[in-house]
């Protein structure tokens, strides 16, 4: 067993980057909601409170029972959890009386405490809530503040319990790695040996423990995640691992040939399915984007059902939902964070399709999946393939879907990716991708009028998905894309670049 990190989410939008900071110290961490705190057994090592869009003042704000915790394991309060802590053990949080958000400088640090070992005196912060702390207990000490905020972070009397109300997750607090390898490492004793090497071992292990000689049904979509999982799926039940890719004609040009080949080499038994029909038909009249999506799932799952019938005894479907598809579909684990959009592969199943779910990687955010990826030996071909969202093309076409906007999307799509790798930028890019948008323009081809399609380019850096800025790509490059285009994909005439990041928006348009 894995020793570990426990979070408890209290609906903050940087929990996620709490788990990833403490992986990155090849350190195992889990979020859980507040209300769900599950056992503490002798692997916990530690426990972090998240920030919250709550004030500990709101009678429906989240109260999480630490009877369990507080006093008998390491605890660190974050934000709104160091304001929990201080208003339930003798302190007071009231509304601030300055604006307290963004960059912030510490005034005065306590540099031989264990938490701020080798933080510097002035490091910068990020401060994020309207509530502060007044007063802390009688039995807490202060350990570092801001010309602003008193009680920037303070430590209970022979208790391994703290809180701070600045963000040490976030990028723009510069020695915040360091705090939390203080606390994880230093104060919880945390070894760093959680590796791709050891996720690898433990996982196929686990597998091999829950489906035993069960056979598997694994959807493959020709990406990394899809591809990670069935190579770790492979490795642990071989011939047990039936893999179907379906061709939902919702695909990138010749996807399906190419990516039937590259899985055989890999050694998995794949069998390719051609179910572009039904899906146009499912989609025919709809332009609502989640519309589109259930749709899309809904033949998905179709499918599969006819196909699990074909494969005798097969009781598990895999898939290669991630963490950052659970995280936007629903919370983390079932706690207060809203949805954004939901996702084809997230879910259950319904009634019908009498199959259970296993999804080897829906805790791994998309950095992790690579790496986990070359700890199996997979090519960097599959690995460094950018993202490509499971409802395909249907997402990147604006409005009703039909097979001559696909093949038109298709064209475009094929310049501009191969475009990206011609130009040796492919690899700079995280994701990148054409939208065809439902509008049409006026253009001038010759000494004729046109009225046709525009299309947008997109293309955005990112470590994980969750947030991402639009690539500066050169002029030059991006004049000789939008000109190829025009002049080689008949029906497109105006070429738009996308120069949105996430947050506010969303990478993909639907």
């Amino acid at each position: 067993m894995q020793e570990k990190i426990i979070i408890l989410d209290f609906g903050s939008q940087y929990t996620q980057l709490i788990a990833r900071r403490i992986r990155e110290l090849n350190i195992y961490s889990e979020i859980h909601p507040w209300n769900k705190i599950p056992e503490i057994d002798e692997y916990v090592k530690g426990v972090i409170l998240s920030g919250s869009p709550f004030s500990v003042r709101d009678e429906k704000s989240p109260r999480p029972d630490l009877t369990q915790i507080k006093g008998k394991l390491p605890l660190l309060g974050i934000c709104y959890g160091a304001q929990f802590i201080a208003h339930n053990f003798g302190g007071k949080v009231m509304p601030s009386d300055v604006r307290e958000y963004g960059r912030a400088h510490l005034a005065h640090v306590d540099q031989n405490h264990d938490l701020l070992r080798g933080v510097s005196a002035n490091s910068q912060v990020w401060m994020s809530h309207s509530d502060t702390i007044k007063e802390i207990g009688d039995d807490m000490t202060t350990i570092c503040s801001t010309n602003d905020v008193e009680f920037a972070g303070y430590a209970v009397n022979n208790e391994q319990t703290f809180g701070i109300q600045f963000h040490p997750e976030v990028y723009h607090t510069a020695e915040g790695t360091r705090l939390l390898q203080n606390f994880v490492v230093n104060i919880c004793g945390c070894h760093q040996n959680w590796t791709p090497q050891s996720f690898v071992e433990e996982t196929v292990a686990d597998l091999k423990e829950k489906l035993g000689n069960d056979r598997v049904i694994l959807g493959l979509s020709g990406g990394v995640d899809s591809s990670v999982a069935a190579v770790l799926l492979n490795k642990a039940i071989g011939s047990n691992l039936f893999c179907i890719f379906v061709d939902n004609g919702l695909l990138r040009k010749n996807e399906f040939e190419d990516v039937l080949h590259s899985y055989k080499d890999l050694g998995l038994n794949v069998k390719g399915v051609d179910a572009r029909n039904l899906f146009y038909v499912e989609l025919a009249g709809k332009t609502d984007p989640e519309a589109k999506r259930k749709a899309i799932g809904k033949v998905f799952i179709d499918v599969f059902d006819e196909e699990s019938h074909q494969v005798e005894g097969a009781q598990w479907l895999a898939q290669g939902t991630i963490y950052p598809d659970v995280i936007e579909s629903v919370s983390a684990t079932g706690g207060p964070s809203q949805t954004i959009k939901s996702h084809h592969n997230v879910g259950g199943l319904p009634d019908y399709m009498k199959l259970k779910v296993v999804e080897p990687l829906k805790l791994l955010f998309k950095d992790e999946v690579r790496r986990v990826g070359k700890a199996l030996d997979i090519p960097d071909s599959i690995l460094g393939r950018h993202p490509f969202p499971g409802p395909g093309l249907g997402i990147r076409i604006l409005g009703e879907v039909t097979q001559e906007k696909v093949r038109l999307l298709q064209e475009v799509d094929h310049i501009w990716i191969n475009g990206l790798k011609s130009a040796g930028l492919y690899d700079d890019v995280w994701q990148a991708g054409a939208i065809l948008l439902p509008v049409q323009s006026v253009g001038v081809m010759g000494d004729e009028r046109t009225y046709e399609q525009a299309v947008a380019l997109r293309a955005v850096t990112s470590t994980d998905g969750m947030t991402a800025d639009w690539c500066h790509l050169p002029y030059e490059f991006l004049a000789r894309v939008s000109n190829e285009i025009i002049n080689r994909v008949k029906g497109v005439n105006r070429v738009v670049y996308d120069i949105s990041s996430k947050p506010p928006a969303t990478i993909e348009w639907e």
